[in-house]
């Protein structure tokens, strides 16, 4: 994604990413669970920023976070094309706006219904990339493809639970 984007029909200039001041532009973010990453890395919390780069994330029952992430700042982030949600960068801020409405009157459940669900409502409402399939396991995978460490403390931060209890359970599997 470029610093700044035109379109004919909407001209919007995209804001670059603004590490110390946590902003993303168009990007899903991530950051690790306690406990339930250090087990299973791939597993986290996610969050969805408008086109200024203020992040949306389905925080807790009946909560959207502004800016304000649930589990501590992103250490990961998926730039996205807000061109390619059908309408533009106005429609890319319309689905993050329409689906924090609709979390914010709904229970959170761990397994079905949770920030990643919250994600993938806000890309279904911008028909990005033209589909209405988006879904956390979906978004899960891809996020792992697709996207890039906020800096080398947040791949740290990440890993190095996930490494040491790792280290620990084959340390104890190898002395018994």
């Amino acid at each position: 994604m470029s610093e700044s984007s035109s379109s004919p029909e909407s001209p919007v200039i995209i804001g670059k990413m603004d590490h110390k001041r946590h902003r993303y532009p168009c990007c899903i973010v991530w950051t690790p669970l306690p406990l339930l990453s250090w087990f299973i890395p791939i597993i986290g919390h996610m969050g969805i920023a408008t086109t200024s780069g203020v992040i949306r994330d389905f925080a807790g029952p009946y909560f959207v976070s502004e800016d304000n992430m649930a589990f501590g700042w992103p250490t990961k982030y998926w730039p996205m094309d807000p061109y390619r949600a059908q309408g533009g960068p106005t429609a890319w801020d319309r689905g993050v706006s329409l689906a924090s409405e609709e979390y914010q009157g709904r229970m959170h459940n761990l397994f079905c219904d949770n920030c990643h669900s919250h994600v993938a409502m806000a890309l279904n409402l911008m028909h990005y990339d033209g589909s209405t399939k988006w879904n956390m396991v979906k978004l899960c995978f891809l996020m792992m493809i697709h996207s890039k460490y906020v800096s080398f403390w947040a791949f740290v931060k990440t890993w190095l639970p996930f490494l040491l209890m790792a280290g620990a359970v084959t340390a104890l599997v190898l002395l018994v």
